[in-house]
């Protein structure tokens, strides 16, 4: 049971989780916008065109539509993959309620950002609502698939929330000494 605050002070924790949200939220933010735009401009300028090698051909521009999820795997279960995540960006706001960590409210904003990112293609893309297709446009040396900055914010999340588990940091702050 959390102490009682008196008139005029300000609960700390409640301050910090407030603080972390828009952390978390300025985050997702940023992916979103980021994902998005850099999408726009690779559907509108690539088209048509071979893939453009950048670095040296460190990063190749390469535009796709990937129907599936991680590594085009289930093309055939686009709603449900969309359903997923819905799924997935009702649970990490329901779970940022409790937050009180830095460490995860970056991880929960990468993937909150990038789940929405992705979410929205399957929402607003060919071929319609629930089965729009992700665009994927960057490709790496040797790596055998293709990606954008949402499937990227994902996998950063992902090893970030590895991370902190392993690090026994918790989402409500950090583990009692000794655990």
């Amino acid at each position: 049971m959390a102490s009682p605050v008196a008139p005029g002070q300000v609960d700390a924790p409640q301050v910090r989780r407030a603080r972390l949200l828009v952390v978390m939220l300025a985050i997702a933010a940023v992916v979103l916008a980021g994902d998005q735009v850099s999408k726009a401009l690779v559907v509108s300028r690539l088209p048509g065109h071979p893939p453009v090698r950048l670095l040296d051909g460190l990063i190749t521009l390469q535009l796709t539509f990937n129907a599936g999820a991680a590594f085009s795997f289930g093309t055939s279960y686009t709603a449900v993959i969309a359903l997923v995540a819905v799924g997935t960006v009702f649970i990490i706001i329901r779970t940022a309620r409790r937050l009180q960590s830095a460490g995860w409210a970056v991880a929960l904003g990468l993937l909150l950002g990038g789940t929405l990112g992705n979410l929205t293609d399957r929402l607003f893309r060919a071929p319609g609502p629930l089965r729009g297709r992700v665009v994927d446009w960057i490709n790496l040396p040797h790596f055998p698939w293709t990606f954008n900055i949402a499937d990227s914010a994902i996998t950063c999340a992902a090893v970030l929330i590895a991370v902190l588990a392993v690090c026994n940091v918790r989402l409500d702050g950090p583990a009692a000494r000794g655990s």
